[in-house]
């Protein structure tokens, strides 16, 4: 009885990731071929647009990638969102466009 409730809980899981939407902004290579039309080549193309431009802001935003025109936008629009896009490490999401990154304080030497 107990592996059939693993059995069963196993298959919801694998269920409910098939339903879940690919977040372009975070997706492996592997995810993204996991959706209809995307190969090797055009996940590579989509990671190389997303490396060299950025995070995408909007789901519109996947035709400026070479090979993907509004059919294939049309057809994956319902599997991916763009939300919660990773910011580059050490990114200050609060900062102004062209502001300089603060410098924290130098720490107080202690006395003797």
């Amino acid at each position: 009885m107990k592996k059939l409730y693993a059995f069963l809980l196993g298959l919801l899981l694998i269920c409910s990731s098939a339903f879940a939407a690919v977040n372009l902004n975070t997706a492996t290579p592997q995810e993204l071929e996991t959706l209809s039309g995307i190969g090797p080549a055009k996940a590579k193309a989509i990671i190389d647009y997303r490396t060299k431009n950025g995070p995408f802001k909007a789901v519109d935003d996947l035709k400026k990638v070479s090979g993907i025109g509004d059919k294939t936008l049309e057809t994956l629009r319902s599997n991916i969102t763009v939300s919660g896009g990773a910011a580059p490490a050490g990114a200050n999401k609060n900062a102004k466009p062209g502001a300089k990154p603060a410098v924290p304080p130098a720490p107080a030497k202690a006395k003797p």
